[in-house]
């Protein structure tokens, strides 16, 4: 947990209440912020599984993941690829796209390079508002809905200031609905209720996401049946599709007129109190202890996988 990501706090926060849950369960568990001295933390407490609570860059990207397939060590969640893809907004959505999985439509801005937004409208086909944001942050960190065209280069610098590709989307109206997806070692995979998020102001930012009663959760999401059978359907496509395990939630845009597009998904979603999977994950009977506890034995999963593939090549 902790790491060196603008996300770092909120994973302090997920990670605290992971530790929790899991020496409440009765495993031998130790915490780690985690810095260059992980290597040898890691062996020092001889730790046998990692529970990844990295949320953000370095943790969430592929990156802690990497090394840990480098000391053979199994941790919860997606593997590197299917990490680092879904991290990259911008690769994730051509993934998406080539699967014919609906996603707003837009293009990329590298750093250092400043074109008019007059350019980028006409080149994306795209019209106001945008949104722009880096391509690779979460928590709707140095995201900016540009509605004027005097908002331009600041949206565009502050997304800069987080990674050297901007992504520039069209803005989907609507309600903002997030669906929890649980897969499992036999490839079977489950979509908890949706949740819709409603915002005072719309925009489903930082402090909206991390600062009680600022923004309201319907869960399950007041949509119709059809409707929900569909970002479900889309929700569990869209983890296949980008190779996810263990839990991943995907967020959707659904326009008034009921056409759902996904926005990105998460692979090491957040597990604090107010944090959306566990509140899906209670909807539907699973209490917050089995649902770490699930996520912990992914990692179990993995390793078994992977020793019965290098049984399989030994012999």
């Amino acid at each position: 947990m902790g790491g060196r990501s603008s996300e770092r706090d909120v994973s302090l926060r997920t990670g605290l209440a992971v530790y929790q849950s899991l020496v409440r369960r009765g495993y031998d568990v130790v915490s780690i912020d985690v810095s260059d001295r992980l290597p040898q933390e890691l062996k020092d407490q001889k730790v046998a599984i990692a529970f990844l609570a990295l949320h953000g860059p370095g943790g969430e990207d592929g990156t802690i993941q990497g090394f840990l397939e480098t000391i053979g060590m199994p941790y919860t969640g997606s593997g590197v690829q299917a990490s680092a893809v879904s991290m990259h907004k911008v690769v994730a959505k051509t993934l998406l796209a080539a699967h014919d999985i609906p996603v707003p439509s837009g293009s990329v801005v590298q750093r250092g390079n400043a074109p008019s937004l007059a350019k980028v409208l006409k080149e994306g086909k795209l019209k106001l508002p945008v949104v722009v944001k880096p391509a690779s942050q979460g928590s709707t960190i140095g995201v900016t809905i540009v509605r004027r065209a005097t908002q331009w280069k600041n949206a565009l610098a502050l997304a800069h200031q987080y990674d050297s590709d901007a992504m520039v989307e069209a803005f989907i109206p609507g309600h903002e609905v997030t669906v929890a997806v649980l897969g499992d070692p036999t490839g079977m995979l489950k979509a908890l209720p949706a949740i819709e998020i409603v915002v005072p102001d719309g925009f489903y930012d930082f402090t909206a996401k991390y600062q009680k009663g600022k923004t309201q959760y319907l869960c399950p999401a007041p949509l119709p049946a059809k409707m929900l059978r569909q970002i479900e359907g889309l929700g569990r496509r869209a983890f296949q599709v980008l190779g996810c395990e263990g839990a991943a939630r995907v967020d959707f845009r659904i326009t008034p007129k009921g056409r759902p597009y996904v926005l990105e998904i998460n692979t090491v979603p957040g597990m604090t109190e107010t944090s959306l999977l566990p509140m899906a994950a209670a909807e539907a009977g699973i209490d917050y202890d089995r649902l770490v506890e699930w996520i912990l034995q992914s990692a179990l999963d993995r390793a078994g996988r992977i020793l019965q593939t290098t049984e399989r090549e030994s012999a």
